[in-house]
């Protein structure tokens, strides 16, 4: 190997992969198979489906339609780049999975990323896993695959459990099985979709984490909420910051338990109300409660006297 160069050595290194993908999966059976629409394969009950279900082809990138179930909806172009160069070196390592719909018709079910960087080289196929399964189980399939094998931002992955929650009725508890998660960490994620959408968008752009979010979820109040946010991103806060910037928000919206000060009213002089007259040049109320607390009132008669009055 060492009378390679690195580019050599990759492109010896996809010949052989690649060749060892194909060998098992473009024989004269299988590809009898996907190729004669008289005896096209649509449910697992078909004949042949045996062969077809769990096998891996060098599928045709134009017979596959994008899956309406992809709970990923943000592809970073920079990222897809450098997933395409890797492509180019070193081929599909890792093939989609499609579901296989009609004659030449297939749905994505998970590898979307792998997809559009193949589309992005102008790569005319595209290692494949077939499956024959109904719309729900694609939907599960999906979303439980892609929460346990990709990078999805935190709120994605919320979405995903959402998503399994309301079309699929699965519960907490069988997702946690499914997924292999534990049913706090569900939780968890799915009280992220209570932010403001703002921050929802933050955390998606990578300007928080997930731990910043549980931090600000604690927030019912979603004014407070985006300011503490505009903070914490303005700031560059860590999420113990951040955490401690709401334990202090939370502490000053208790009540006070002190007990209350005595205060005692006074009288106000009348020598005193006519400084106050004097100063305005106008007869000023000034009132005193029980408790000492009080309220000075200033009259005006037009918007010069008003002008007047401010200026002193």
């Amino acid at each position: 190997l060492l009378k390679f160069s690195r580019r050599n050595y990759q492109e010896k290194q996809y010949y052989i992969m690649t060749k060892a993908v194909k060998k098992p999966v473009l024989g004269r059976g299988l590809s009898a198979l996907l190729s004669d629409p008289s005896n096209d394969i649509k449910s697992v009950e078909d004949k042949g489906a045996d062969k077809v279900v769990g096998s891996i082809i060098e599928l045709d990138i134009n017979f596959i339609e994008i899956n309406p179930f992809q709970p990923r909806t943000n592809f970073n172009e920079e990222t897809l780049q450098e997933l395409a160069k890797s492509i180019k070196e070193v081929g599909v390592i890792q093939p989609i999975t499609v579901r296989k719909l009609e004659f030449n018709k297939y749905q994505l079910i998970s590898g979307e990323r792998r997809l559009r960087a193949s589309k992005l080289l102008g790569l005319s196929t595209i290692p494949a896993y077939i499956r024959l399964a109904n719309d729900n189980e694609s939907l599960i399939m999906a979303l439980v695959e892609n929460i346990q094998r990709h990078d999805l931002d935190p709120i994605e992955v919320a979405i995903s459990y959402q998503r399994l929650i309301e079309e699929v009725n699965l519960t907490q508890e069988e997702m946690s099985e499914r997924v292999g998660k534990k049913r706090s960490t569900i939780t968890n994620y799915l009280r992220l979709l209570k932010l403001d959408p703002i921050i929802q968008t933050g955390m998606r752009d990578g300007f928080i984490s997930m731990g910043h979010g549980r931090a600000l979820i604690n927030i019912e109040d979603q004014d407070a909420q985006s300011d503490i946010y505009h903070t914490v991103v303005t700031q560059n806060l860590s999420v113990r910051d951040t955490e401690a910037l709401v334990k202090k928000y939370q502490e000053g919206l208790k009540p006070k338990t002190g007990k209350p000060v005595a205060t005692k009213s006074f009288e106000i002089e009348s020598e005193q109300k006519k400084t106050f007259a004097d100063f305005f040049g106008a007869k000023v109320d000034v009132n005193v409660a029980a408790n000492g607390k009080g309220k000075i009132s200033i009259p005006f008669h037009s918007e010069e006297d008003f002008n007047r009055i401010m200026k002193l």
